[in-house]
């Protein structure tokens, strides 16, 4: 083997180190990330107005007028929280159909039904999802 042979391989070797690390952390942040999701949708909303204000009851020593207060302002929060997202809906369903048309003028005539049929999985569900409230 001479020098140039060799040179190749050790080049060679490291870009395959490289694209084998691509992968493994891209594989590893799919799996954390999707864990984490899964064990989010899993628990109750940790942040109901409720849980909020008993954590803030208990670390800030809460009197009961100062509870009332802030149940109030914890609950208006939540529906203004609310009413952002109802008005953002209507984007995110603009984005979500662009991105999909766009999809499909790319996909092959094999590859389209295959598409649908994951639109529909997909679509599922984020029904579920927001249907439990964890949108």
């Amino acid at each position: 083997m001479d020098a140039s042979q060799g040179s190749r391989k050790a080049f060679l070797l490291v870009v395959l180190v490289f694209a084998l690390g691509i992968a493994l952390g891209s594989l590893g942040t799919y799996l954390v990330t999707t864990r984490v999701q899964a064990a989010r949708a899993a628990q109750p909303s940790g942040r109901s107005a409720a849980n909020a204000l008993a954590m803030f009851t208990k670390d800030l020593n809460l009197d009961p007028e100062q509870q009332k207060q802030i149940l109030v302002i914890l609950n208006e929060m939540r529906a203004r929280y609310a009413e952002i997202h109802n008005q953002a809906d209507p984007q995110y369903e603009q984005a979500r159909h662009e991105g999909r048309e766009r999809i499909r003028h790319i996909l092959t005539p094999e590859q389209k039904p295959k598409f649908e049929d994951l639109l529909r999985r997909i679509d599922e569900e984020r029904r579920s999802r927001q249907s439990q409230g964890h949108d």
